[in-house]
């Protein structure tokens, strides 16, 4: 399928790089394509970036149906762009939206039309360390229904913003809160997977902590609320002195691009890695704790509070392990360190 091209006729003023925060900003176009049953994905499309227009009854308002990624753009040292791992993001989607009953999009036109969005959009590459172009491709139910049932009807999207750190505080350890009567999701249930709705029910929690100085909520399993499960937008990992562990994937967390690659890393430099069962009494004799994710990258844990305690993890410092991974990872991102994996994807330059 090929992608028409309708530049916006005036562009925007690009923000300072150094006051970019995160998701604030807009590049000047998005990627769009319409599903419809009985005709499948068509219409692939780069398009001036502007509001939709939706009807009122879009089932997308009602019930809830959209799925979304996340990922970034980086800007090389020698000028080029690359990506990092879109194919976990682009399976992950796949995933997501099996479970949402949602008509997946092809692999290969879904990494061509983020190529082509980035591409269209070079110059809103950041090139200060610790930038990017965020990138958010999403999947809305468009069809005007009042009634429970999948959608016929779908927009595909992929927007992109220029970001900084996702933190204000950059790679400085964060304070975090276990939650112990809200409950985020539950095997069986979403938690898998990327959809608003996970998000949604972290916020009442996310709201409560924020004020006494949190920066996110740990969440703990919905069954036996004594379990580790993940941090409101991060995996999580602990290192309980030779060992490495984080949540093992059992169906209510979501499968991180960058927890995988932690993983892969950490293995391949030989340590003691484990993905299992984390008892929340565990953390009173945790060495080093870090947060994973598209955003943060890297966010080492300096306290948590649990229980009505608060612990201190490493001195409330950054832990070696945590500072080498993220140069590590970041480096491999950016392409300041050789990638051994094969993870990065370049975007080469076809427009003018």
């Amino acid at each position: 399928m090929s992608i028409a091209i309708t530049r916006a006729e005036t562009l925007k003023r690009k923000p300072d790089s150094d006051k970019l925060g995160f998701g604030q900003y807009f590049s000047d176009h998005m990627f769009l394509m319409n599903y419809d049953e009985g005709q499948g994905w068509h219409d692939a499309r780069l398009v001036p970036y502007a509001p939709f227009l939706l009807e009122p009854a879009a089932m997308v308002f009602h019930y809830a149906q959209e799925v979304f990624e996340g990922l970034k753009a980086y800007r090389r040292a020698d000028g080029g762009i690359q990506l990092f791992r879109p194919d976990m993001n682009i399976a992950r989607m796949r995933v997501s939206c099996e479970r949402l009953c949602i008509p997946p999009v092809d692999d290969a036109l879904y990494l061509e039309a983020i190529k082509a969005l980035v591409d269209l959009e070079r110059d809103w590459v950041p090139s200060e360390p610790d930038t990017s172009l965020y990138l958010r491709p999403f999947i809305i139910a468009t069809e005007p229904h009042i009634g429970v049932h999948a959608s016929k009807s779908y927009i595909f999207a992929i927007i992109a913003s220029p970001v900084g750190a996702y933190y204000s505080g950059g790679i400085n350890p964060v304070k975090i809160y276990v939650e112990t009567k809200d409950v985020r999701a539950v095997k069986g249930g979403m938690g898998h997977t990327k959809t608003g709705g996970n998000y949604a029910a972290t916020l009442r929690a996310g709201k409560q902590v924020e004020k006494f100085g949190f920066s996110q909520v740990l969440w703990l399993d919905g069954i036996h609320r004594k379990y580790i499960e993940e941090v409101g937008a991060m995996n999580v990992f602990f290192r309980f002195g030779d060992e490495i562990a984080t949540p093992a994937l059992q169906g209510s967390i979501l499968p991180g691009v960058t927890r995988d690659s932690c993983l892969a890393i950490l293995r391949d430099w030989g340590l003691n890695v484990n993905e299992r069962v984390i008892d929340a009494v565990e953390l009173n004799h945790c060495d080093e704790a870090w947060g994973t994710g598209t955003a943060a990258v890297i966010s080492p844990i300096g306290e948590i509070s649990y229980d009505g305690r608060q612990i201190s993890i490493n001195n409330g410092q950054i832990g070696n392990l945590t500072q080498k991974l993220y140069d590590f990872l970041t480096g491999i991102q950016w392409g300041r360190v050789p990638d051994p994996f094969g993870w990065t994807v370049p975007v080469e330059q076809r427009t003018n």
